[in-house]
Formats: structure tokens, sequence, C-alpha cells
């Protein structure tokens, strides 16, 4: 017997039913890209209209991937081609991502890029083409997300962190205890990857390989680049901070998670209270948790009857998995759908993502991007980085080395000249002066 469909799944049968399907772009067709499209093409009520992809062949492949027909692959050039494959039910391949924003035929982008300096491209530019937007690049977002959140506000639009990642699969536990009246002690993931904070992409080249993965993202997640972004989308979203710079990143334990994330004075490992932190300790990876304070004895008696995590009155809650993109198209369909989003940003950054250098660099050496040799993210409170002049991460990419930077410190804003030119360090720009009256 067929399960009757609730919910989101029942909206989507209706638009599938009524020939309407939620009409998304993709932008970017990595690894990401290619998921969405596979993944969407197992859906009722939402389809890949168009795919912008510079190289021109990853679509075409990816289209292959999902099994769909090969003739499904529609590479046009120009506003009225697109338009008509769309219509035609085909998926416009185009070289311009602008091309797509242009588009009647297109209800929300999702961005999977990576790319900061993309990102923040793109998102501007979708917001003021009247697209709902999915950001699946949340290194665009932590440098950026307030901005490009409250532009979409002022167009009536949906801004959205991707649901599937592990930022929003937390939020999704944070959400449900603070329903609850459960004070956050803690939340945050199991980290994936052995930690290797000095990682570059040659030495990872053949297991990238093998993972099937661009060496450089890979080496995003073995340095803690990802990690200290992810935590920092989370503490921008909820108001938690970090208890300290880089945080700490215990091996704690499925097991263990509420008995480490709780104050020093009761044997954990925290100074203070609702934080964003990961664990590098076994069982916890590739899940997300959130460590709860429980002030009754009725409630805590409860928790021992239902064996959750801890011994009180510190308890552990957890989600075993985050699909990644797998799960991204379920935003898109509530941002259309329902107006909706799951994640955003606050007005105020809490946490900033800067960067540690991971060698000696000399003045003349240009920067690379984030997963690559030159440097590591690196979470630090939003205010010590005003005061620091740190530069955040996700502009460093293709800056100038103007004085010596050490190893293992802060790239800052005396030591690096970026180019102010992009767009990303447009709106940064402009955002630090609505936030504070001036850069820092």
């Amino acid at each position: 017997m067929a399960i009757v469909a609730r919910g989101l799944a029942a909206d989507l049968a209706r638009r599938e039913a009524e020939g309407r399907p939620v009409r998304v772009a993709v932008i970017g067709c990595g690894e990401m890209g290619t998921d969405l499209v596979t993944q969407i093409a197992r859906m009722k009520g939402i389809r890949v209209a168009g795919i912008a992809d510079r190289s021109g062949t990853n679509a075409i492949e990816a289209i292959r991937i999902a099994r769909l027909p090969a003739e499904m692959a529609a590479p046009v050039n120009g506003l009225p081609a697109l338009d008509a494959a769309i219509e035609a039910g085909r998926i416009g391949i185009v070289d311009d991502a602008h091309l797509l924003l242009r588009s009647g035929q297109i209800d929300v982008v999702i961005d999977a890029t990576g790319r900061p300096t993309a990102g923040a491209e793109i998102g501007l530019a979708t917001i003021r083409a009247g697209k709902h937007l999915v950001m699946m690049n949340v290194e665009a977002d932590v440098t950026i997300g307030p901005y490009l959140r409250r532009e979409a506000d002022k167009a009536g639009l949906v801004y959205t962190i991707g649901a599937g990642d592990e930022p929003t699969a937390t939020m999704e536990l944070i959400e449900f205890c603070t329903a609850l009246g459960f004070p956050i002690i803690a939340a945050g993931k199991g980290k994936n990857n052995a930690f290797n904070p000095y990682a570059v992409p040659d030495d990872y080249r053949a297991e990238a390989e093998r993972r099937n993965m661009n060496p450089r993202m890979l080496v995003e997640f073995v340095d803690g680049s990802k990690t200290m972004v992810e935590m920092a989308t989370i503490a921008n979203a909820t108001g938690l901070v970090i208890d300290k710079p880089g945080m700490h990143g215990p091996m704690a334990t499925l097991e263990t998670l509420a008995d480490v994330f709780r104050p020093m004075g009761e044997g954990g490992i925290l100074t203070r209270k609702g934080v964003v932190d990961f664990t590098l300790g076994k069982g916890v990876a590739p899940g997300v948790f959130v460590v709860v304070e429980l002030d009754h004895p009725r409630l805590c008696e409860r928790m021992h009857d239902l064996k959750m995590g801890g011994e009180g009155p510190y308890y552990s809650f957890y989600r075993p998995h985050h699909l990644t993109s797998l799960e991204v198209p379920l935003s898109a369909a509530r941002a259309v759908i329902h107006g909706t989003a799951d994640m955003v940003p606050l007005d105020r950054p809490m946490v900033e993502v800067c960067a540690l250098a991971k060698r000696d660099l000399k003045p003349g050496d240009r920067l690379d991007a984030i997963g690559e040799t030159c440097y590591r993210s690196y979470a630090v409170m939003a205010e010590e980085a005003r005061s620091l002049r740190a530069w955040p991460v996700g502009l460093l990419d293709k800056g100038v080395v103007t004085a010596p930077i050490a190893k293992d410190t802060l790239i800052t804003r005396d030591a690096v000249e970026i180019d102010g030119t992009t767009t990303l360090a447009r709106l940064r720009h402009e955002m630090e002066i609505g936030l504070w009256g001036a850069p820092a």
C-alpha cells in the first residue's frame, strides 16, 4: 500500500499533480551540484530547470549520473533559448549564471559554488532578480550573510542556509530543545576527518581521487576550516558563542558529550554556557549534538527513564546524520511553497571566521584559497576579531602579503592587502559600516 503523503511531501505531490513543480536553478556543478541534480530527479513537485556550469561538460555528466535521458540536457545561448528549453521540460545549461537569474522560468536559486567570491556575486544578483536564494556556500554566509539576508527581507524574498549540512541539522536540535524550554549548554558536530591543521592539497590528492572529491575541498575539511565556518554559522544564527578562539575540539564520545560539555566547576571543559564547539571523539561524526541543562528532578527522572545521554542535570540530544546536498532541495521547496527559511543569520555576527597562517608568509606572497597552502580558518568572537584587525577568511583569496606573517599567527589587515574591487569585499565593507560605523 502506498504511503499517504503529509506535510511538505503532500505539498510537492500537489504541485506535481498540478503540473507546476518548483523550478530550481543550480549554480555550480561540481560534487554538490551533481548531488542536487541526482536527488531532485527522484523527487515529485520540484525539478532542476537550469544549471550554470562554466566547464560546459559537468552539467551534462550530472544529468547522465542522475539517470535522466540525455536529451534532457539543453546547452543554450541567450534568454529566449533558455526559456524555451525550460518550457519544453528540458534542463537549460548555460556558462553564465546571470542568464539563469534573468529567466522567468526559475523560482529559486541554489548556490553550490563553494567559493565566497562567487557566493557574494551570485547571491546579490539572485536577490536583485527577485529569486529566492538557498545558500550552500557557508563561507559566503559567515562573511556577508547578514547583508544578504537583509536585502532579501527588503525584497520580500527568502534567504536561507540549505538544509542537510551540520549547521541546519544542529539548528533542528536547537529549535527542538529551546521550544521545550531546555537551556542550551553546548551545540555542535562530530568532526568527520582526522584533524591536520597544516594539510595541503598535494598531501591529500590521492585520497581525494579515491573519494571523488576536489583536493582543495577535502583539505578544507581536514585542516578544520570547514568546521570553523560551520560552527560560526550556528553561532551567528542563534546568539551562541565560542568558549575560546578556535574552540576546544575535545575527544568527547557520543556517551560522554554531556560530561565533557559542561562547566569546569562540574567536571567539564567550559568556562561559560551557551557555546558552539566540535568533538573529535568516536561515535559522534557524522552527526550533530546539543547538550542541555534540566533544573527539575521530575524532568531528570524522566530523562533517565528514557535513557537519554547524561547523568544529569546535563543531557545530550543527538542526530546521527546530515545528508549535505541531498537535503538541500527541501529548503528550496519550503522557500517557494511556504515562504520560509530553514536558517538565517542574525543582524550582527557573534563569531568571525578569521585565518591562521599554515606557514611563514613573506611580503609579496599572493594568498590562495581556503583549503589550500597559505592559511586555515580560525573562529574568533566578532568583537575580538575587530580589535585585532583580523581579516575575515572569505576575503583573503588572492590577497597580497605586505608584512611578514609567522606560521600559526592571525592574518590581519595590517599584513595583507585584499582586492577591494570584488562584490564580496564591497558588500563586506558596506556591512561593516552599517553595523559598526567603520571597517575594523
